[in-house]
């Protein structure tokens, strides 16, 4: 900008609306709320009169200001919508009337959003811990710079435009990450589909060697010691080692009499939740807790490895899903999981569908993790163009 835009407090183009209506009993009345750090200006909840306790509410208009008195330093503020107009508030929820041949309500409402507007919130908040609250008069005399209303309509025409353009680029990110989470999906689908005439349809049982159902078997849990996987551990064909849980030798040596886990083992959770998978990766000692079983595949033919994906695969997921029991969350007992039948191929077509899987798992987990950066960034570029707009920069 050329020059310094003037400053104006606050009162100069805010009025307070004193709008209020009084409540019919069987008449239905929208309800508005607003969200925290910009995130706009909703519909609560539709309620009748007799349900709200107060028989009179302010009313709130379309292209009006509203904030919280309570959360406005939390950037709980906007305008109201067009579907809102007419909704009623409570008187937490102050109403203003804008001075529109001074200040446009599309421009205030970007402003609102910016870091240095919540921050002149807070300030004009004062309270206790548990009860601070937006004093109107301090927030009232706080001041804004305020461009004429031509460099108003142009800052918001440049903001809208960059704003659509982020909003694409998050859609666009957002159906990339939805087609990378499918991809090991359709992969599966693809690869457990083709089998050919050499591939066997065993049953789970037929397939292993051992299966140890470790349910019922809850050990007294310790500071230190050998670390103690729970169902909470296992998650997408993977062991999470990090926990806070361990048992005593003394422990571990009563309640691991069931079986102790090897190499290629797989651990499958029979609840809470139902169907997740985890391979053993090695002989390191671990303590296991209820709702889970072992599945020790025979090593002449089924790899750990693959016994976990096809577990997971979508024909035989929804298998054992259809054959869990349910009273507050699914399960599946062992009888009825060691006759779900699965398609083993030849152990090198194992290895094969083991490699490209694992691949394909370390390319998507690259992919999102990239996807999350962009995401970031993304999320950054608003704030960062709001910022300079209203600092005349843009």
């Amino acid at each position: 900008m050329s020059k310094p835009w003037p400053k104006v407090k606050l009162a100069e183009v805010l009025r307070r609306s004193e709008e209020t209506i009084e409540l019919q009993p069987n008449a239905g009345y929208r309800q508005i709320t607003v969200k925290l750090w910009g995130k706009g200006v909703v519909l609560r909840g539709i309620l009748t009169g007799a349900e709200i306790a107060a028989s009179r509410q302010m009313v709130a208009r379309h292209g009006q200001f509203i904030l919280s008195r309570i959360d406005a330093r939390n950037g709980a503020l906007g305008i109201v919508p067009p579907e809102l107009d007419e909704a009623i508030v409570t008187n937490d929820f102050p109403v203003f009337n804008i001075v529109e041949n001074r200040l446009l309500p599309t421009y205030l409402g970007w402003m609102c959003r910016t870091a240095s507007f919540v921050e002149e919130c807070k300030r004009a908040s004062e309270g206790t811990t548990n009860r601070v609250r937006l004093q109107e008069d301090k927030f009232l005399a706080r001041e804004i710079q305020l461009p004429p209303l031509a460099d108003q309509r142009r800052v918001v025409a440049r903001i809208e435009e960059l704003a659509g353009q982020i909003q694409e680029a998050c859609t666009l990110r957002q159906k990339a990450a939805e087609e990378a989470t499918a991809l090991p999906v359709a992969y599966s689908l693809y690869q457990f589909s083709s089998s050919t005439s050499d591939w066997k349809q065993l049953s789970i049982l037929d397939g292993c060697e051992e299966m140890i159902d470790y349910r019922g078997r809850t050990p007294p849990i310790s500071d230190a010691g050998i670390p103690h996987i729970t169902s909470a551990n296992i998650k997408g064909g993977r062991i999470n080692w990090h926990t806070n849980k361990f048992v005593t030798e003394e422990t571990y040596s009563a309640f691991m009499t069931r079986g102790i886990p090897k190499p290629q083992d797989v651990l499958f959770t029979m609840e809470a939740p139902l169907g997740e998978v985890g391979v053993v990766p090695d002989d390191r000692r671990f303590s296991l807790a209820q709702r889970v079983i072992l599945l020790r595949p025979r090593a002449d033919i089924l790899l750990g490895e693959f016994l976990a994906k096809v577990l997971t695969s979508p024909a035989v997921r929804d298998e054992i899903v259809s054959k869990a029991t349910a009273t507050t969350v699914a399960g599946i007992a062992s009888k009825r999981l060691k006759l779900i039948r699965i398609p083993v191929p030849p152990l090198p077509v194992q290895r094969r569908i083991v490699a490209e899987s694992d691949a394909l798992r370390t390319e998507v987990d690259a992919l999102k993790c990239l996807q999350d950066e962009t995401a970031t960034e993304l999320g950054a570029f608003l704030p960062s163009v709001l910022s300079k707009a209203f600092a005349g920069e843009l």
